[in-house]
C-alpha cells in the first residue's frame, strides 16, 4: 500500500470519509453568537477551511469568508465549492501572511490539534495580529476524553460511499500525541493508500497560557458548538476567546 502526503489523496474522499456532517449547525452557533457583538461581524477568517464546508455555510448566511490552508488538494475542492470570489490562500499555521483585518477567526474540526503546543502559541499571535480590537476566535480541540477514548478505540473500520477504510491510532498519554494512520484498504475509485498523520491533545493550562499571552480573553469553554459548559466528559471542547488589545491590527 502505498503511502502519500497527508490531506493529498485523502482531500478527494474526506467529506466522505473523515467528515461528521455539523457545518451547518457550527454556522448556526456562530451566527446566534455574533450576533450580539454590537460592532458587528461581517469578515471572518477560517484557518484549516479544508474543503471549504464551514465557508460555504457562512458565506450563505452573508460573512465574507477568506479561507487557509496547508493542503493544495484541500484548497482545490474548496475554489469547486465556494467559486472565484472568494479568496483562498495556501498557509501552514503558524505562518499567517494573509492581508487584512478580520472581525472573526475560527477553526474547526480539530486544526489546532495538528499544532505542538509551541506552534499554538505562535498561531494564537499570529491571528491576533489579524483581528480588530474585541475581534472573536472560535475554535475547537480534543480534549483528555479524547485521548481517553482513542486509546480504547485504537482501531476503527468501515465503509463509506463504496470506500472500504481502517483508521488506527496510537497515542502517547506522557507525550500527549497521537499518531493516526488512514489507510484506504479498497478505495472506490483508484489503488489502495494511506496517510499518516499526528495530533496533539493540547492542555487547559497550554491553551489558556497561549491565548493570554497573545492577548486573548477567554469567555466561554462548551461542549462542541453548543452553550453547555464542557465538563470531563466531554470529547470535543469549543474555545470561544475575544481579543483584547485597543490598538488597531497591523494590516
Amino acid at each position: 500500500m502505498r503511502q502519500v502526503e497527508a490531506y493529498s489523496r485523502l482531500a478527494g474522499l474526506y467529506d466522505e470519509i473523515v467528515i461528521d456532517p455539523c457545518h451547518d449547525r457550527c454556522a448556526s452557533y456562530l451566527h446566534e453568537l455574533w450576533s450580539d457583538d454590537a460592532d458587528g461581524v461581517r469578515s471572518v477568517l477560517d484557518l484549516c477551511c479544508g474543503t471549504g464546508l464551514l465557508a460555504s455555510e457562512l458565506i450563505a448566511r452573508g460573512y465574507a469568508v477568506v479561507g487557509v490552508d496547508a493542503s493544495d488538494a484541500m484548497l482545490a475542492l474548496a475554489r469547486e465549492r465556494l467559486g472565484p470570489d472568494t479568496v483562498l490562500r495556501r498557509m501552514t499555521l503558524p505562518d499567517l501572511t494573509v492581508e487584512g483585518v478580520f472581525d472573526a477567526a475560527v477553526c474547526t474540526l480539530d486544526g489546532f490539534n495538528y499544532l505542538t503546543p509551541d506552534e499554538l502559541g505562535l498561531t494564537m499571535a499570529a491571528v491576533a495580529h489579524r483581528l480588530r480590537p474585541a475581534g472573536w476566535l472560535v475554535f475547537d480541540l480534543h480534549t483528555d476524553a479524547m485521548m481517553d477514548f482513542t486509546i480504547a478505540n485504537a482501531i476503527v473500520a468501515g465503509e463509506s460511499a463504496g470506500n472500504d477504510f481502517v483508521i488506527s491510532s496510537v497515542v502517547d498519554p506522557t507525550a500527549r500525541t497521537c499518531d493516526t494512520k488512514i489507510e484506504l484498504t479498497r478505495p472506490r475509485d483508484g489503488d489502495p493508500f494511506c496517510e499518516q498523520h499526528r495530533q496533539h491533545f493540547h492542555t487547559d493550562a497550554d491553551v489558556r497560557a497561549s491565548l493570554q499571552g497573545a492577548g486573548f480573553a477567554v469567555t466561554a469553554v462548551s461542549e462542541e458548538y453548543t452553550h453547555q459548559p464542557a465538563d470531563a466528559a466531554t470529547l470535543c471542547a469549543t474555545w470561544i476567546a475575544r481579543r483584547l488589545s485597543a490598538t488597531p491590527a497591523s494590516s
